[in-house]
């Protein structure tokens, strides 16, 4: 059994040695990718602070824009108030005009009548210039022919006196009514001069209030045209770098699915080889088996005949021995698909558990040990990523794809202290890849491990817990 088992070893070495490595050219391409992925999340992140800086300042309009608003209200108030204050004038001017109107057509029939009496007037006194003298009215009296005529004349006369007396009072009355009137036509056209420049101040200010309006509402509308435009450009950068992301992580899977591939064939052709070993093996053990069979019964056809021999002989001695049984062929051993990554404690399963007093999903399970202990690959296949620094929080890390039974796993080591692969490279199953640590978001040296049915992915869909296949 034992000389069975170190033929199947040598045999799956030979395997090994007989498929080729992933090529350089390959590795390289993976390493490329990942830095270009990188250099792209980069970029993204550069331009998300940038996006968030632009919503900061849009926010900060935002307020300023409130302040502007205030004062656009206050205008809008001021122009309010100026407009009404305008309409008023206006309203003044208007009936100060019509007032003015009315006083010259006063003053117009004013005029008229002192015009008229003035030529009555006038009339009289050329009258009184041909008659020679003033009308005496002693002698208009003193000549009345009786009592009644004396009455008739004195009645005419006092007619006559009032009626001068009358005239030169209204006379009187309208020029002075006249000069009040002009007097209060100059007041009231004084007031319209005053009220036309307190009209021409007045929209003097209501253009100005506009101008002032339009001027805040001219520089909003900049500021807010000035950022929507550089957050539509960064909206518009971030959206090609997500493209050109999402391109780079298809190429990536699409080498992963590669890797994945080869892992598959490279196991396919494993098997192949072990069952061809297997088969030569057994035709050996059965070709041993015929020859010990053989020689058994060589064996007891001799002894047979010795001891026929010996029966007639005389002498009852006898010298023959029975020989050696011969070896019989074993079994090949396997050791089956998986094995333990690491030796230690187990301090976290997987699924919920309470992390800083609060539940998390923790997707693997956590095997503690010193610093440097020794980790293995749990199965066969090829390092799709052995990255340095937090990533993410898992720290020195490695993630390897394998393919069993046709179908594709991929396995993840976090918490490193050391790595020992790089990417694009096979590794058998038990192989060293790296050495326990606690780097990343981690309290102690420990292995976190994870197993993922397919190919890894940031939401950890298809993460299974580990003992479905490991006996930790």
């Amino acid at each position: 059994m034992k000389k069975s088992f170190v033929s199947l070893s040598l045999a799956a070495a030979l395997i090994a040695s007989s498929i080729p490595a992933l090529n350089t050219a390959s590795a390289e391409s993976l390493d490329n990718l990942k830095e270009e992925r990188s250099s792209i999340e980069n970029q993204r992140e550069e331009v998300s602070g940038e996006i968030s800086t632009t919503n900061n300042r849009i926010e900060k309009i935002v307020k300023e824009q409130e302040k502007v608003t205030a004062e656009i209200k206050k205008l809008d108030s001021k122009i309010e108030d100026t407009t009404d204050k305008i309409n008023g004038v206006a309203g003044q001017i208007d009936e100060t005009n019509a007032h003015i109107a009315k006083l010259r057509g006063e003053i117009e029939e004013l005029k008229i009548k002192i015009e008229e009496r003035t030529a009555l007037l006038e009339e009289r006194a050329r009258a009184i210039q041909l008659t020679g003298g003033s009308v005496d009215y002693v002698d208009v009296l003193l000549g009345a022919e009786n009592f009644g005529d004396f009455i008739d004349r004195f009645s005419a006369v006092n007619t006559l006196v009032s009626a001068d007396r009358k005239i030169m009072e209204e006379q009187h009355q309208d020029k002075v009514s006249l000069e009040q009137k002009e007097e209060e036509v100059k007041q009231q056209l004084a007031e319209l001069e005053a009220q036309k420049a307190e009209l021409d101040g007045l929209k003097a200010d209501l253009d100005s209030q506009k101008a002032d309006k339009n001027s805040l509402m001219e520089e909003l509308e900049a500021k807010q045209a000035e950022l929507e435009d550089e957050k539509s450009k960064l909206k518009e950068k971030d959206g090609e770098l997500k493209n050109l992301a999402a391109d780079v992580e298809d190429r990536i899977v699409a080498e992963q699915e590669r890797l994945a591939e080869l892992a598959r064939q490279r196991e396919i052709e494993r098997q192949k080889e072990l069952e061809r070993q297997r088969k030569a093996e057994a035709e050996r053990a059965a070709a041993a088996e015929a020859a010990a069979a053989e020689a058994e019964a060589a064996a007891r056809a001799e002894a047979a005949a010795a001891s026929q021999t010996s029966r007639s002989s005389s002498s009852s001695s006898s010298s023959a021995s029975t020989p050696a049984p011969a070896p019989q062929a074993s079994a090949p051993v396997s050791a089956g698909d998986w094995v333990n990554p690491a030796s230690g404690r187990i301090t976290t399963e997987f699924g919920y558990d309470i992390l800083n007093g609060k539940p998390r999903y923790h997707y693997g399970i956590d095997v503690a040990n010193g610093t440097g202990s020794s980790i293995v690959a749990a199965a066969g296949g090829y390092v799709v990523e052995a990255s340095s620094g937090n990533n993410g929080g898992y720290g020195n890390m490695i993630l390897i794809t394998h393919n069993i039974n046709g179908q594709t796993f991929t396995t993840v080591y976090a918490h490193l202290s050391s790595i020992g692969v790089s990417n694009g490279q096979y590794v058998e199953k038990g192989q060293y890849i790296g050495g326990m640590g606690n780097t990343g978001f981690s309290f102690g040296s420990h292995l976190h491990f994870e197993i993922h049915e397919g190919q890894w992915n940031g939401s950890k869909s298809n993460a299974v817990n580990p003992r479905k296949y490991i006996s930790f």
